[in-house]
């Protein structure tokens, strides 16, 4: 009994996990609580969840707060980013929507046409940004296109990991009003994990790669340990 509640135990292991995965996602959402800073938040979270997909995160609060530091000057502008495009794709849909109940109502479908072409592109130029401007010094304009390219190259793996983030967001926010409190505790850092893996194995290939999106645009961020390598 005393080697299953021992530290090196799976069960040990998995309730520290789960405890570190709350504990950030409760400073997440409270240094996003200006709204304005969602973004810089959201690049402090993957600072810590890239980290924990090769179990070198360190502690999270202090490792957070420091990540948030670093990096809300780009945090602020990728949050009027990332809404924008939200809303954009949104707007499309909605526009859409009612023209087509509209009988009299002539070419709705251009709307539905530029929607899904706009969540495309937003999609392939937001899904690695996080990451990458959590791991390299960069502009966000380079972060936004290394994001599109990186998607493209790894389509099949972006693919999925699309659509295992659309299930994660069914099921913490949609599927039932009661999975809306362990969505509020660990939904969003959940997603923000399940997405630093496999950009995390993308990111190690390319660092081996000299000339990829990695290697010429950006520098890597300094670690904890002080480490700061040029891509």
């Amino acid at each position: 009994m005393a080697g299953f509640f021992s530290p090196d135990s799976k069960l040990y292991k998995f309730m520290s996990r789960l405890t570190d995965v709350v504990k950030l996602n409760l400073m997440w959402l409270l240094f996003s609580l200006p709204i304005v800073t969602i973004g810089s938040s959201t690049i402090a979270a993957f600072d810590i969840t890239l980290k924990m997909a090769e179990d070198n995160e360190g502690h999270i609060a202090r490792g957070f707060i420091k990540a948030f530091k670093a990096n809300w000057k780009q945090g602020i502008p990728m949050t009027f980013i990332t809404l924008f495009c939200l809303w954009a794709v949104y707007l499309d849909f909605e526009i859409f929507s009612v023209i087509s109940k509209d009988p009299n109502a002539e070419n709705g479908w251009i709307f539905l046409a530029v929607g899904v072409v706009a969540a495309y592109v937003f999609t392939c130029s937001l899904l690695y940004v996080y990451p990458l401007l959590a791991r390299y010094e960069n502009t966000i304009f380079n972060s936004l296109r290394n994001s599109f390219r990186i998607t493209m190259r790894y389509f099949l793996r972006s693919l999925v990991l699309v659509v295992v983030i659309a299930i994660e967001l069914i099921v913490f926010f949609f599927w039932s009003e009661k999975m809306w409190i362990i969505g509020a505790l660990m939904g969003p850092v959940c997603i923000f994990f399940t997405i630093s893996g496999p950009a995390m194995a993308i990111f190690r290939e390319l660092e081996k790669e000299p000339g990829t999106v990695a290697e010429n645009d950006g520098v890597r961020k300094s670690d904890d340990d002080g480490d700061n390598e040029t891509e």
